[in-house]
Order: C-alpha cells, then sequence, then structure tokens
C-alpha cells in the first residue's frame, strides 16, 4: 500500500507541476494581476506537498512509522489548500462557461486556462493519496 500511494502521490504532482506550470506562465505570480490565487496560497501548497513526498520517499525506503504520520500530517494543510484552491476556481471556471462571458486572455485569470480534466485528476489522485497514506500509517491491510 506504501508503494500504491507514492505511486499516486507522484501522478498528483505531476498534474500540480501541470497545474502550476499553467498558472505562472499566464501570469499568475504577477503584479497586477487577475488571479484569485495568491502566491502564498500556491507556493504553499506547492511547498508542503513537496516536503511531504520526501518524507514518504523516505518512509517507503526506512520503512519508520513516524514518517508515514508525518507525511499524513504534512497532507492536511494541502488538502485544505487545494479544496480553498478548488473553491477559488469554481467561479472562474462557471464564469468561462456563463453566455456572454467574452473576457480577453489578457484579462482573464490565468486559472482559466487550466485543463478540467487535470483539475479532476490532480484532485481525484490527492484524495486517494491522502486515503493510502492514511491506511499505510494506521498499517490497514498489513502494510
Amino acid at each position: 500500500m506504501a508503494v500504491a500511494a507514492l505511486i499516486t502521490w507522484l501522478i498528483t504532482a505531476l498534474g500540480g507541476f501541470y497545474l502550476l506550470y499553467t498558472w505562472i506562465s499566464k501570469g499568475g505570480p504577477r503584479k497586477p494581476s487577475t488571479s484569485r490565487f495568491p502566491p502564498a496560497l500556491i507556493f504553499g501548497h506547492f511547498a508542503l506537498a513537496a516536503a511531504g513526498l520526501v518524507v514518504w520517499i523516505f518512509y517507503v525506503i526506512v520503512d519508520n512509522d513516524a514518517l508515514a504520520w508525518i507525511a499524513f500530517v504534512l497532507l492536511v494543510p494541502v488538502a485544505a489548500l487545494g479544496f480553498t484552491m478548488l473553491a477559488r476556481w469554481l467561479p472562474t471556471y462557471r464564469s468561462r462557461t456563463a453566455a456572454g462571458s467574452v473576457a480577453t486572455s489578457t484579462e482573464a485569470p490565468p486559472e482559466r486556462h487550466f485543463p478540467i480534466a487535470v483539475v479532476g485528476g490532480h484532485g481525484l489522485f490527492a484524495v486517494t493519496t491522502v486515503v493510502l497514506v492514511l491506511l499505510t500509517a494506521l498499517e490497514v491491510g498489513g502494510s
């Protein structure tokens, strides 16, 4: 189960890197920006997720239960920040599909360019990762 969690975490990270790249390349961190995402939100989510992934890799190598719990504890704020970003992204997504919403690419928030499939996949794999990490830390299923 620990290896399955590692695989889902890596897939989640790939989706996250793509979304981060899109946000940055479309002007997210620039001042002034039309983004609904403050840079601290984006980079905090990224930094905590990356730190948790490093801890999880060490856990898989050394099989120390404390490392599994540290990784899980790091995932809690990562998930909270992720849900915050989802809540801020949904109005942008809805306005993209609303009739009469014709914003130019320079007026549109950077997150408007996020592919729906990547956002959904990133979220799905993230939830799966959190569940697998928790089950592994609880030693459910012989992990």
